[in-house]
């Protein structure tokens, strides 16, 4: 954590928290490797707190691309309440469609493979914003629900990158977590972005996840 989260977080709330992504992330990459039988792997979750103004940046540091990207969105309302972002470096998603789909599938289907590599990087993002989130709310006991997700446009710039839950004038909470994919080379990365209005049920939330392990 950086040094603003350090005036946000005491020291074990910190811990706690580190331990509910290191649970939610690991369930996420769980439920799609199931799907395409290929073992994820993940990196450590890192949590941030970033002012508004800086969310940009943040994102071009972050994320070790410098070109464009594909994003998926999805926004999820409850006690903790925000935004996803799945980011893929542009051209992942034909590696991506190889994970579902072999070459001879491939050629069996009576589509357009840009549809195909589409649905293919939604489908990625379902999996696996749908199984974080909902560990999440699970383990911290709350109840979300969501919008629909959406594809950010092809060729879509970080520098374009916003995130609405975030008002102007305060900041958010970035968890981020980087993954790849076993015996292929394919990276991308996921974005948990909430407000500073979830901070106050999020660490009432962490003590009572504590005591109930106790």
């Amino acid at each position: 954590m950086n040094v603003l989260a350090d005036t946000l977080f005491a020291s074990d709330e910190k811990d706690i928290l580190q331990e509910v992504m290191n649970i939610a992330f690991g369930q996420a990459s769980a439920d799609l490797a199931e799907v395409i039988d290929i073992f994820v792997i993940l990196s450590v979750p890192d949590i941030q707190v970033v002012r508004d103004c800086d969310l940009p940046d943040y994102f071009r540091q972050e994320i070790s691309c410098s070109g464009s990207v594909h994003i998926i969105e999805q926004s999820f309302l409850g006690k903790f309440s925000g935004q996803a972002l799945l980011i893929f470096p542009s051209g992942a998603e034909k590696d991506l469609l190889k994970l579902f789909n072999s070459n001879n599938e491939l050629g069996q289907i009576d589509i357009d493979i840009d549809t195909l590599e589409q649905e293919t990087l939604m489908e990625v993002g379902n999996i696996l914003i749908g199984a974080c989130i909902g560990k999440i709310a699970e383990l911290l006991q709350d109840i979300v629900t969501y919008d629909p997700p959406r594809l950010l446009a092809q060729d879509f710039s970080l520098q374009q990158a916003s995130c609405a839950p975030v008002a102007k004038g305060s900041f958010a909470i970035s968890i981020r977590t980087v993954f790849r994919f076993e015996q292929q080379n394919v990276e991308g990365y996921l974005f948990l972005i909430t407000n500073q209005h979830s901070i106050t049920w999020l660490k009432k939330a962490l003590h009572a996840f504590l005591e109930a392990y106790e």
